[in-house]
């Protein structure tokens, strides 16, 4: 183990980053990261190389924070040198029970006290670079697209989820600084946003909408401001964890006008009403099926992501046959599907009736072969159609993608073979000439291919 990693003098200081969890903390690494490199600091690509490495944790779910606990370890065994934040930050005793020689520990999104952290254990160089440090900040995604955070936390009470208690509750960003920061991204290169918060479509609530000036245009920071400012901007703009609120519906016109894509993230869970009861989600799940029908009327080629759990406390064969007559009716486009795991502090935790292991593995299995068998017949169907595909990676001769359909890391790819002269981030029309389950394969019309 490595115990002694001061910085030389006249050497900039180096730090390690090890970003674990959802999008959401990978925002909060390129912050910190940003603010680092503000100061002189390099980001070491190892560990030892490393004056000292940050654990940026989740602590979502239990198999989560196990992930978190043995990257907290092999950072001190290969490095010795660690301070940890993030959502398993927020308990630091879990952190603290196991790995009592961690430098420092703070929360998600505290941002100051990390950089505190960093200041003690590891002096900055004198004299700050921030000239060296772009506009909009250092990324951890490729230059073409980029994750905008909205806001911080969640206001509502899943009895499964605990969210709130490791990041508090909603805490909106102003609309003209969202705004900013978009119009930054794109200065830089960025093609296609991925809005992002804990519930998207909540956005403003907690600051009443406060209104806001952003050239020379008021806007209300809410929800449906925010899709009509973004989709001004020409990006392709996707929108992720956003709860089926009856507001949502005036946004399915700034898709059909192109001015925001045409794919929205749902988390609907479940599809029982009982179900549904017992985890207290927000917004009234009746009527779904007849608003996706009516969004595909008015959008035909809208593509609905959700994600469901199997398994959930007091789930019986009647709510999961519900669940799967919905999966069949509505044919969610694109699908993950978790198995209820019993997350320590959670509501759930001491609800009746938990499912066993074995028949949550079964439903489980079964949902995934009907959602295989609704992407399969929804890609077979994009054979023969050109559509626009924004190119993730180019080796020279051969490409990949994706469509207004699919985000990046979680849906499917677009493979284009001889086309030497595509770099990420060009947007191309492409023919679909096969599918399968999940990706597509193409070729752009005209070619020699």
């Amino acid at each position: 183990m490595q115990t002694d990693q001061a910085p030389i003098r006249g050497v900039a200081p180096k730090i390690g980053i090890v970003s674990l969890g959802c999008p959401k903390a990978l925002v909060d690494s390129e912050r910190i990261i940003t603010r680092l490199r503000a100061e002189g600091y390099e980001i070491s690509p190892d560990y030892k190389g490393a004056n000292l490495v940050l654990v940026n944790t989740c602590g979502f779910l239990d198999s989560a924070r196990d992930e978190s606990l043995d990257a907290i370890g092999e950072a001190l065994e290969e490095n010795g040198r660690v301070i940890v934040t993030g959502c398993l930050g927020a308990e630091p005793e879990v952190i603290e029970a196991q790995y009592d020689k961690v430098l420092a520990i703070s929360g998600p999104a505290q941002y100051e006290q990390v950089m505190e952290s960093v200041h003690k254990h590891c002096p900055p160089p004198s004299g700050a670079f921030q000239s060296l440090v772009p506009e909009s900040g250092i990324r951890l995604t490729p230059r073409h697209y980029a994750y905008l955070k909205i806001s911080e936390g969640c206001s509502n009470r899943c009895t499964f989820c605990i969210i709130p208690a490791l990041r508090g509750d909603l805490a909106s960003r102003p609309i003209d600084r969202v705004l900013r920061e978009a119009e930054q991204l794109q200065a830089a290169g960025v093609n296609e946003l991925l809005v992002i918060s804990q519930d998207t479509s909540a956005y403003g609530m907690d600051i009443k909408y406060e209104p806001r000036t952003w050239k020379d245009k008021e806007y209300e920071t809410r929800f449906q401001d925010l899709c009509e400012g973004l989709g001004d901007m020409g990006m392709w703009t996707r929108l992720h964890y956003v709860y089926p609120y009856p507001h949502v519906d005036k946004i399915i016109p700034l898709m059909a006008e192109g001015k925001i894509l045409p794919y929205i993230d749902i988390p609907f869970q479940h599809a029982s009403p009982n179900v549904l009861r017992n985890m207290k989600r927000p917004a009234k799940q009746d009527k779904v099926l007849e608003r996706i029908q009516q969004w595909r009327r008015d959008v035909p080629d809208i593509a609905i992501r959700s994600t469901f759990i199997v398994g959930f406390p007091g789930e019986t064969d009647d709510d999961f046959e519900t669940l799967m007559d919905f999966m069949r009716e509505a044919k969610i486009d694109r699908a993950g599907c978790f198995k209820y795991e019993d997350v320590k502090g959670a509501v759930s935790h001491d609800l009746p009736d938990h499912v066993p292991e074995e028949v949550k593995e079964e439903r489980w299995h079964r949902f995934m072969q009907l959602q295989q068998e609704i992407s399969h017949e929804r890609s077979e169907a994009q054979i023969g159609r050109v559509l626009d595909v924004i190119i993730d990676d180019s080796n020279g001769e051969s490409a990949v993608g994706r469509t207004k359909a699919d985000a990046p890391e979680i849906d499917g790819l677009v493979h284009l073979e001889n086309y030497p002269d595509l770099e990420a981030g060009d947007i191309v029309k492409a023919e679909i000439t096969d599918a399968d389950c999940y990706d597509l394969w193409a070729k752009v019309p005209g070619s020699d291919s």
